[in-house]
């Protein structure tokens, strides 16, 4: 069985034509009426940085700092997500917290302590990053008080993979702007929590 097969047009190089790495934007202006893909970590392309739950956290900020990331995936042995940790996990009240409720030394923190589970992660779908355009994103990471949106996808047999994140930080930088996203309470404990504070 003979197939046919077209070549695909080849064309020129221009002067001064940059090329994409892997974790940089891609080359041209970025603005919020772009699409979001263009400011979405890849996750298809670019390595994902991920701890354990059972590593210190000065040792999850180092990696973070390291890195250049202020965003760890928290995996157990065999790869899957078992929730995140972020800088801010790290360098706020979490950890203080922590110890008000358990007792012991800073140094005796680790990941799972004070990482968000799971559980308690939400995500954007990838079909719908793929009609969603910059300032989309800004909005939804707006409206739910969060720094970083996670984006799946659905594999074959239907399980769900984490393909690709996004970061207010990484956003302003390609934008030239600086993203103010303010944290807000969801729940009804966090809500009293923050009343009691006032």
């Amino acid at each position: 069985m003979s197939t046919h097969y077209t070549p695909v047009p080849l064309h020129p190089i221009d002067a001064g034509t940059p090329y994409d790495r892997p974790g940089l934007p891609a080359a041209g202006k970025i603005d919020k009426d772009s699409p979001a893909f263009q400011v979405m970590t890849d996750l298809r392309k670019v390595v994902a940085v991920t701890t354990g739950p059972d590593v210190n956290i000065d040792t999850a900020n180092q990696q973070m700092m390291s890195s250049g990331v202020r965003l760890l995936l928290v995996t157990n042995e065999r790869g899957q997500v078992t929730g995140l940790i972020t800088a801010n996990d790290i360098l706020g009240e979490r950890p203080m917290k922590h110890l008000q409720r358990t007792g012991g030394k800073h140094a005796d923190i680790l990941v799972r302590h004070i990482m968000t589970p799971r559980e308690r992660l939400e995500a954007l779908d990838i079909k719908d990053v793929a009609h969603a355009r910059v300032g989309d994103i800004v909005a939804t990471l707006s409206n739910v008080g969060r720094q970083h949106a996670l984006v799946i996808s659905t594999i074959p047999g239907g399980e769900q993979s984490i393909c690709g994140i996004f970061s207010s930080t990484q956003i302003g930088r390609q934008l030239e702007e600086s993203i103010e996203i303010t944290d807000k309470a969801k729940t009804f404990a966090e809500i009293e929590a923050v009343l009691s504070k006032g």
